[in-house]
């Protein structure tokens, strides 16, 4: 059975938060952020393994993964407390690492994205563990990462294969990740498009401007086989995603002269695509209109992630009906915006995301509100009451 210490202090989800956010774990580093967590977590009873994964040509990661009690079902939080570079220090009203308090609000980078959200689930869970004490027989456990913004080689997914290795089972998870739109509860994503990179190169051969019959313009090559790509959309969206799109995210010819014909073009695009393409299948779709072309390339892929989508059911439900408690909105099911790990869990359990106002993550003068942080602990606090049912 699961144990919290019976008089243990409630944790402030605020000041667990900022103590999180003095820790500067820009990815890879980790700077002690996760240590805090795990020191907090063991405080409540929770059992925590600390895991560091390590891939050739990749940056070593810490994660953490902590459990409290041994029964079914295992309800998983899933989150990361690296954050992107805070960028120019001058662009900030504040120090992003200092995590001061200023107008009501939080401030600092990673107070949105997404260690906020760690304290408030920590927090709610303490005082769910409380109130249950000895009776409970389910499992709380977080499965917290230190590679979500960069390359996640070896964060979750390793952490998954782990998981998997030593016969434990998560029964159902949630991604604190910041889905909030515009206001606390308007959104939960149950699904995420795919994403998919192409790094395209041709070859021509250079030549001087006034003579053109005597090279072969690389950049018209490129143009046409761009313009291929473009000439029709990928689909007109589904029931629960957007249309899928194509977008040209650079365009290189590395050529500083007005004069010369480059011999050489590249360019990358971008593909987020929904529950009606798979990786594979858009790869022979773009080869299918180049080779239309009828001019030689080379293409390179890296795929982030397929698409997914976990259908309505009892974690969204839980979750719905624990924002409307607390803030009177009913969340939109949404499947929009960039890929979280829940890409990797997805195919673990059942899986959501819900979490703060995503409007300032990745942004200077990352900020969350108090009152938000406090109505999302209370949010996580009825879910697990509604997941794990009357004590």
């Amino acid at each position: 059975m699961a144990q919290a210490p019976a008089n243990s202090p409630r944790i402030d989800p605020v000041a667990f938060a900022a103590e999180m956010i003095r820790r500067p774990s820009v990815t890879p580093k980790d700077e002690g952020a996760l240590e805090v967590v795990a020191r907090t977590l063991e405080g409540l009873g929770f059992s925590c393994h600390r895991l560091t994964f390590e891939e050739a040509g990749t940056d070593p990661i810490a994660n953490l993964y902590a459990r409290c009690g041994r029964g079914r079902p295992n309800l998983c939080f899933a989150g990361h407390t690296d954050v992107v570079p805070a960028g120019a220090a001058e662009a900030w009203s504040f120090d992003p690492f200092a995590a001061i308090l200023r107008d009501g609000a939080l401030c600092g980078r990673g107070a949105v994205d997404m260690k906020g959200a760690i304290a408030a689930f920590a927090a709610a869970a303490e005082r769910f563990l409380t109130n249950r004490g000895a009776g409970f027989e389910g499992s709380i456990s977080l499965l917290i990462t230190g590679d979500e913004e960069g390359v996640a080689v070896n964060g979750t997914k390793r952490v998954l294969d782990w998981l998997r290795a030593r016969g434990e089972a998560i029964d159902a998870c949630i991604v604190g990740e910041p889905t909030s739109a515009a206001a606390l509860g308007d959104m939960i994503k149950i699904g995420r498009r795919g994403s998919m990179t192409g790094r395209l190169v041709v070859d021509g051969v250079q030549g001087h401007v006034a003579y053109p019959h005597l090279a072969d313009n690389a950049a018209h090559r490129l143009v046409r086989l761009l313009d291929a790509l473009l000439a029709a959309p990928l689909d007109g969206g589904t029931e629960h995603f957007q249309p899928s799109g194509l977008q040209v995210t650079t365009i290189d010819i590395g050529n500083p002269a007005t004069n010369v014909i480059p011999g050489i073009a590249r360019a990358a695009f971008n593909i987020r695509f929904n529950d009606r393409w798979t990786s594979d299948a858009l790869k022979a779709w773009v080869a299918e209109r180049l080779d239309a072309v009828g001019t030689p390339y080379r293409l390179a892929w890296e795929v982030s992630g397929e698409s997914f989508l976990v259908p309505p059911g009892r974690i969204s439900e839980c979750l719905a009906d624990a924002i409307r408690e607390v803030t009177g909105r009913t969340p939109e099911l949404s499947t929009t915006g960039g890929t979280s790990d829940a890409r990797f869990i997805h195919a673990y359990c059942p899986v959501a995301e819900f979490g703060l106002v995503g409007q300032t993550m990745h942004k200077v003068d990352e900020r969350a509100d108090l009152a938000d942080i406090a109505a999302l602990t209370a949010i996580y606090g009825r879910f697990l009451d509604r997941f794990f049912g009357p004590a």
